[in-house]
């Protein structure tokens, strides 16, 4: 699998983890759906999956290369290296386009899910009354998730592992959204804003000499808060990579019909037309982040009056549409060409 990837499919490997990164920090988008319909989901389940005792083995014994070979390496640290990369660039242009043109991002990612929907159930030929059931099930599950209401935010350090864990779902599981579990667990703003913020801040006082932050009791909090909930992440995906990896192989119909009613389901998180709910005191006043933004609680849906505007967001939703279209044809392409 490694040997055989020309420099344009690594390249174009690390654009993928880019987009799978921005989509995970994203409420509502899943990354395990662009894994999905770029078409290596099933070679990133195998590839996680492979982290294991025999892999700790090879580590341990200091044979690296066989190391790097048995876990497929070079495909893992291509599509983390993008990952990484758009966390701090692609994700922080998302972060822009939100905040100024809220109504058509959100169109666009419905589209594109959308178009997911048609792109991963078009081929999908095993329909029978269990595979209807875990649509079913897997739909109402997603749709569900998206009404509930958040926690308050727990900075206990079990709960920020159990936080980890659950939130990498969003890579293994498409329609799953990682950043939206953390909204409802409530630890959103603290994992993924106040946290970063602590660890880029201390990166930027280690470069300039100044290590003050160790006598900063919050800073160090943020840190180990940061620690624990990435330690919890990684035994997520693990754990997650084997028990799919397994079902996939006994159950593969049933996973795939179930994994399309979570991408229906999520649906309802991605629907353009909302109003943000933030998080307010007692007295009213909203709360803010470290940042100084204001956190966010919930969304209230709504149906759109005919507009200008709505239909430009519905354009928007084509847009989505051709989007996941142009991937799959680029996909048959490039499949074409290589048989």
């Amino acid at each position: 699998m490694q040997s055989t990837r020309t420099f344009k499919d690594r390249i174009f490997l690390v654009i993928k983890g880019l987009a799978m990164g921005a989509a995970n920090k994203v409420p509502g988008v899943s990354g395990g759906v662009v894994a999905f319909v770029a078409g290596f989901y099933e070679e990133f389940i195998y590839s996680l999956q492979r982290v294991n005792k025999t892999a700790f083995k090879l580590l341990f014994n200091g044979r690296f290369k066989s190391f790097y070979q048995y876990i497929n390496g070079k495909f893992l640290g291509l599509l983390f290296l993008g990952m990484v990369v758009s966390y701090f660039s692609v994700s922080k242009i998302l972060d822009y386009l939100i905040v100024n043109f809220q109504l058509y991002v959100w169109s666009a990612f419905f589209g594109m899910i959308l178009g997911s929907i048609y792109y991963i159930s078009k081929d999908f030929k095993a329909w029978n009354s269990k595979t209807i059931i875990a649509l079913i099930l897997g739909a109402v599950v997603g749709i569900s998730i998206s009404f509930l209401d958040p926690a308050k935010e727990n900075d206990n350090l079990w709960f920020v592992f159990f936080c980890g864990i659950i939130s990498v779902s969003g890579m293994t599981l498409p329609g799953f959204s990682g950043s939206f579990i953390l909204i409802l667990l409530g630890n959103y703003v603290l994992l993924l804003v106040d946290s970063v913020n602590a660890l880029y801040d201390t990166i930027s006082d280690i470069f300039t000499g100044n290590f003050e932050f160790i006598k900063n009791e919050d800073r160090i909090r943020m840190l180990k808060v940061l620690g624990i909930f990435t330690l919890g992440s990684v035994t997520g995906l693990v754990t997650f990579s084997h028990v799919l990896n397994y079902i996939l192989h006994h159950y593969k119909n049933i996973t795939l019909a179930t994994i399309v009613g979570f991408i229906i389901g999520s649906l309802g998180v991605v629907w353009p037309w909302k109003e943000t709910v933030y998080k307010t005191n007692i007295d009213g006043s909203y709360i803010l982040d470290s940042t100084g933004k204001q956190v966010i609680a919930n969304y209230k849906r709504f149906f759109p009056e005919a507009t200008t505007e709505t239909y430009i967001a519905i354009a928007y939703i084509g847009l989505g549409i051709l989007i996941v279209l142009g991937l799959e044809w680029y996909g048959q392409r490039t499949r074409q060409i290589k048989a």
